[in-house]
């Protein structure tokens, strides 16, 4: 599929210098990006395990150790963005005991690699925390900010992009169970639950990059959506869930949702990205949650359509110039609901989507290339935006492309 990417390239003029300060005069310089702007992203809530031990604080079984350091090497040899779970009632089961030695040991985990991370979510109704509904709805709210305040604020700078809120299209109506959050949005309403935990957010950390987050891509999101710039709430992502269990949206609705949400003008990024590689989820499940199988087989055929689909979907939204960022929800099979959904199989041997995407992003996506210098040491360079590092006279040195138009780059 043939399409316009100059908006993910950009230009600049390089000046190599070498360490005397002296021009590199007609030399050649190989070029090779390490990194993508754009965020090729990950489910990546192993790393808690890996990095943090188990909840107790005991480490790990050494094959487990080997099994998830093997599994979380494939997915980021070619992804640069990981998610991580702040699911409040899993990371703060008792009030006041927040998990945070544990995020904050998978959070420099993936610093160490050069992986951005998210945090995911702040606030939801779903996996809410028990320890909440003792209190009012009043009080509920103040626990919500303060949690938000407080996380935020510790992660700064190890995680700089957050789910804020999740799923608001329908969290006053939820009624699988009662929660807290349901209640507090029942009370307060939507828009004003919205702007309390995005106002609190960007208190704690102004430079963060907050999204609002939905399952659902209807009319009623657009709406919400509306309301909430209208109330001066500082979104600065829009987060479009992509969970498809029940078959491939296909590229006429890939394209319709991006036509409806980009009229806001905001980023957009594929928060969850799911795409089955065996038997299809019948589509009279409503809520997907209702699916439950002990075991979902992926199948010959169902991985070489996976992998068809994946490529489609990442050409379309690549494409698309507001568009920062996808994640596939689940790196490997048997995670959300059992179902094979992954790049990896539960051996963590690669399937054909793993593949035919590490070859896109690596090869088609990237920019590697060999130039020569003039006499003054300059040379022009078109790639795609994100880190590169360069070589030349047998020393390197490393800039970025998509900010400066001119560089002048001295070895090292």
């Amino acid at each position: 599929m043939k399409t316009n990417l100059n908006h993910r390239k950009a230009n600049v003029n390089l000046r190599i210098v070498a360490e005397n300060g002296q021009p590199a005069v007609n030399q050649d310089v190989k070029i090779e990006q390490k990194s993508h702007k754009f965020l090729f992203g990950v489910g990546g809530f192993e790393a808690v395990e890996l990095a943090g031990g188990k909840p107790d604080g005991s480490a790990i079984e050494e094959t487990k150790v080997s099994q998830l350091r093997e599994k979380l090497d494939k997915l980021f040899a070619f992804h640069n963005y990981a998610t991580l779970p702040f699911y409040l009632g899993r990371y703060e089961q008792k009030e006041g005991k927040p998990d945070e030695t544990r995020l904050k040991a998978a959070a420099r985990w993936y610093a160490g690699r050069n992986i951005t991370t998210k945090g995911h979510p702040l606030c939801w109704h779903t996996v809410c925390a028990g320890w909440l509904m003792n209190y009012t709805n009043a009080q509920i709210l103040e626990k919500v900010i303060a949690r938000i305040e407080r996380d935020v604020s510790a992660f700064a700078g190890l995680i700089n992009i957050w789910d804020v809120i999740n799923e608001v299209v329908i969290m006053p109506v939820f009624d699988k169970y009662d929660n807290a959050i349901t209640r507090i949005c029942k009370e307060y309403g939507q828009v004003r639950i919205v702007k309390e935990v995005f106002t609190a957010a960007k208190r704690a950390n102004p430079d963060a990059v907050l999204l609002l987050n939905d399952f659902d891509t209807s009319k009623d999101y657009e709406i919400l959506i509306d309301k909430c710039l209208q109330a001066g709430i500082p979104i600065d992502v829009i987060g479009i869930q992509s969970h498809q269990h029940q078959g491939y949206w296909g590229a006429e609705k890939v394209n319709d949702v991006l036509a409806r949400f980009s009229r806001f003008g905001l980023p957009l990024h594929f928060t969850e990205n799911t795409l089955i590689s065996g038997e299809i989820m019948p589509p009279h499940i409503v809520d997907l949650n209702d699916w439950q199988v002990e075991k979902w087989d992926t199948t010959p055929e169902g991985e070489e359509r996976q992998a068809r689909e994946i490529v489609e979907m990442y050409e379309i939204l690549f494409a698309h110039p507001q568009v920062q960022a996808i994640t596939a929800w689940s790196g490997g099979d048997d995670a959300w609901l059992h179902a094979p959904a992954g790049f990896l199989r539960v051996d963590n041997s690669e399937k054909p989507a793993y593949n035919v995407l590490r070859a896109k992003i690596e090869n088609e996506w990237r920019t590697q290339k060999t130039e020569r210098t003039d006499a003054d040491g300059r040379l022009k360079l078109e790639g795609f935006k994100g880190a590169y590092e360069i070589s030349c006279m047998g020393k390197t040195a490393r800039f970025e492309l998509g900010g400066e138009s001119a560089l002048e780059l001295r070895l090292g």
